[in-house]
């Protein structure tokens, strides 16, 4: 699952050398095809659904879109937040990963918004060494969120990941009265999820609009979205979709090797 999680992980860094004022949400998407079809690997995205399915190897939703937005000609302004969501599979196993990025300057609020939600993720994988149930952990994330005066989604959670895109159990990033119940589950070495908090600015209220992908705020604030497939091990969790160790940074495109460009979350 590394490998797959490290094409993830290179086909954002292609979307955000690119990501300006400007650039049309299909250029982005473009960004991604092109690192999954060089690494011989397999979108998840695309298609999803179907038939007809998802129409992108990426979901990108910008500002009010909560998720699932769908590239085309819309141009990237100035003071954008842009969430990228993608996934692709590699030798059959399976990588997922999100981050939302500022475009240019933003406000205060929507920093803190940024701030939060990161944040909210890297709190649940620190906690994912140390808890034994889910629970435990998606109170913590849930109590981050709302401490802060912010909203989570709770229409949509992370999930198990392996073979495929989609696999048991779901994972909510708030104490939901099913995780308080049979939903619950161990956190040992050898499960593999994807995390995914998604916070609202004003409300957790979504919408759906009507190319029927598209989830919206209710209030029109804004939303952020970060994730990472984390497998635990023995050491504890594991990025799968996070940046290359020197020996995997060999094998990469020279345009990957300068550190100071790369995207981290």
């Amino acid at each position: 699952m590394r490998a797959a999680g490290l094409v993830v992980w290179q086909a954002h860094q292609a979307a955000a050398r690119i990501l300006k004022p400007g650039v049309s949400t299909e250029q982005l998407n473009q960004a991604y095809r092109d690192t999954f079809t060089r690494c011989d690997a397999t979108p998840l995205f695309l298609n999803y659904g179907g038939p007809p399915g998802f129409p992108a190897e990426t979901c990108i939703s910008i500002n009010d879109e909560i998720v699932h937005g769908i590239p085309g000609s819309r141009l990237v302004e100035e003071g954008d937040l842009v969430s990228l969501d993608t996934g692709c599979r590699l030798n059959g196993w399976c990588g997922d990963a999100a981050v939302t990025h500022a475009v240019g300057s933003i406000s205060v609020s929507h920093q803190k918004l940024l701030d939060v939600t990161l944040g909210a993720l890297n709190l649940a994988i620190e906690l994912m060494a140390t808890c034994s149930r889910w629970s435990q952990v998606a109170k913590e994330m849930e109590h981050l969120v709302k401490s802060a005066g912010f909203f989570v989604v709770e229409e949509m959670v992370g999930h198990g990941i392996g073979q495929n895109l989609h696999e048991p159990p779901q994972v909510p990033n708030y104490l939901s009265e099913a995780l308080q119940g049979s939903e619950d589950f161990d956190l040992r070495p050898g499960v593999v999820l994807a995390i995914e908090p998604m916070v609202n600015l004003g409300t957790n209220a979504v919408v759906c609009l009507d190319d029927d992908w598209t989830l919206v705020t209710d209030d029109g604030k804004a939303s952020a979205h970060f994730e990472h497939t984390i497998a635990i091990t023995g050491e504890g969790p594991l990025r799968l979709t996070g940046p290359p160790s020197e020996e995997e940074l060999r094998e990469l495109p020279d345009w990957l090797q300068d550190r100071e460009q790369w995207v981290i979350w």
